[in-house]
């Protein structure tokens, strides 16, 4: 991939959800770039379509028209087995409600992703040791999800998500659940990851915490771009004339 190239980018997508005899437009005709190394937020109120542009990027789902690219490849195009090894290799994704497994220590959970991509023993305790090391949390390795805090849980989930070198690690709500202390503290984790590693974060959120410790945010209303601050704190006239004329 050229490096002037986005690492994700998203062509005039729409999704529609059937609703009894007609449809639900989640997002209206949405063009987005994101380079490589970005620290992003989507945001907008309930219903805006912020989880639904991420699920898209995420390959979790489909858009009803439109394209969305990563590194140059057409996600549409993809067949469902084509679909899951991009999102193994490509992607990783930290939740709302962290997903942990819960017999699993910290440990495991974070191992897993390298299980299902068949990498060796030694290779897999390497990079989980490395990958909790990241988060602070070398000294729970061993504990289980249900005696760590609520922070914790969520450290662990983004040493999953980091484990495997995806190219962009996608995050809705990552703080949701979390108090003030522990919301801070995770944003500051993944800004750290961000600048120390280079890892690309977007992440979905109406936490107003977040957004004032981020460069860029993209805000949706009614499933179109209203604005695109950058860090230059300018908005990016060329998406938002694609995105709401």
């Amino acid at each position: 991939m050229p490096a002037s190239d986005p690492l994700v980018s998203v062509d005039q997508v729409t999704r529609k959800f059937p609703l009894d005899h007609s449809a639900v437009t989640a997002l209206d005709h949405v063009n987005l770039r994101i380079d490589s190394g970005e620290f992003l937020a989507i945001s907008g109120p309930s219903g805006s379509g912020k989880s639904t542009l991420l699920n898209l990027i995420g390959c979790i789902d489909r858009p009803t028209s439109g394209q969305i690219l990563i590194e140059g490849t057409d996600t549409s195009r993809l067949s469902p087995s084509q679909t899951s090894a991009l999102r193994r290799e490509k992607i990783g994704f930290v939740f709302q409600t962290f997903n942990l497994i819960p017999v699993f220590t910290a440990s495991e959970n974070v191992e897993y992703p390298l299980l299902v991509q068949g990498v060796s023993a030694m290779e897999r305790r390497r990079r989980v040791a490395e990958a909790l090391a990241n988060v602070g949390l070398s000294s729970r390795a061993h504990q289980r999800p249900d005696l760590l805090s609520g922070g914790e849980r969520q450290r662990v989930a983004v040493a999953r998500a980091i484990v495997h070198r995806p190219a962009l690690v996608l995050a809705d709500e990552p703080t949701a659940n979390l108090d003030t202390h522990n919301a801070t503290q995770l944003i500051d984790l993944m800004h750290d990851l961000n600048r120390s590693l280079g890892l690309t974060f977007i992440f979905s959120t109406h936490d107003q915490r977040l957004l004032e410790h981020t460069p860029r945010i993209v805000s949706l209303t009614d499933g179109r771009i209203i604005s695109d601050t950058h860090p230059e704190g300018e908005s990016h006239g060329q998406v938002l004339t694609a995105c709401v004329s």
